[in-house]
């Protein structure tokens, strides 16, 4: 985290500076020569407190062209709202491009109980599968957040190569991958989890998923239905429901007779 931060504070300073076309330039120099600093200054505090700004007046009509043009100037600034901006338009391009994804998917490797990340994040250079206590293992990798920022890129990278099957003979795991679009997130615990947008070749659009299911196509809609339940399953490690409830011991209830006493339906799910 810190390192990010010296890495933006680096490039917004560095990034203090115009861009633009030669045969824009006059155009941009006489605005920015023109401009009331007073009106800028109370554009930008207005913009800063939340408030929606039209620009109904000149100088605000020139004010924000001056924003606009200097929009691109942190562009390249990671983390930032130019920044971010961008990522959206980049988005917007596939989904126009590829149509609407097909997965939305959001990884979050467990750092603190991987034994790879524990390594990175231990000083001992023979690897061990040893994960030690919980206690042990927070405190290892909250005092190493490279190690952990370091194996959450190592299980970015795996999981594009050997689930996704990007670059890779034959199909991913959710099918052949057409396209993705990842970002990366800081939770609440400071470590790192990864948005993504998930494109499978010839794949139905949802608008070609609605057509079929209200055309009463019977056999895609039991084939839906049956893709539904099987992806969504809850299961136990140690078997199947039944086994376990098999292992554990009946519960006999006695009534206390106190409280509020009442015989409840069939329906009834209390």
């Amino acid at each position: 985290m810190i390192a990010f931060n010296q890495e933006k504070i680096k490039k917004g300073a560095t990034g203090s500076y115009l861009l633009a076309k030669r045969q824009q330039w006059a155009s941009i120099s006489k605005r920015l020569l023109s401009v009331n600093p007073d009106e800028l200054e109370d554009l930008s505090k207005r913009l800063e407190k939340g408030e929606k700004v039209v620009a109904d007046t000149e100088a605000e009509k020139l004010c924000f062209s001056i924003l606009n043009d200097l929009d691109h100037v942190r562009g390249h600034v990671k983390g930032s709202l130019t920044n971010k901006k961008y990522m959206r338009n980049e988005i917007w391009s596939l989904v126009g491009f590829k149509g609407a994804p097909s997965w939305f998917i959001t990884l979050s490797p467990a750092d603190n109980r991987h034994p790879l990340c524990l390594y990175y994040a231990d000083k001992d250079i023979v690897f061990k599968p040893d994960l030690g206590s919980s206690r042990e293992r927070d405190l290892l990798v909250l005092a190493n957040p490279v190690a952990a920022a370091r194996f959450f890129d190592y299980m970015v990278r795996m999981v594009i190569k050997h689930v996704l099957s990007m670059g890779e003979q034959g199909d991913g795991l959710y099918g052949k991958t057409s396209a993705y679009y990842g970002t990366v997130e800081q939770q609440g615990r400071l470590t790192l989890h990864l948005h993504m947008m998930l494109w499978i070749d010839s794949a139905l659009s949802p608008q070609e998923i609605r057509d079929r299911i209200m055309s009463g196509d019977s056999a895609f809609q039991k084939s839906l239905v049956e893709y539904l339940e099987g992806v969504h399953v809850g299961e136990c490690l140690t078997g199947t429901m039944d086994e376990v409830r098999k292992r554990q011991p009946a519960k006999k209830v006695v009534g206390s007779g106190l409280g509020n006493s009442r015989r409840h339906t069939s329906t009834c799910r209390r």
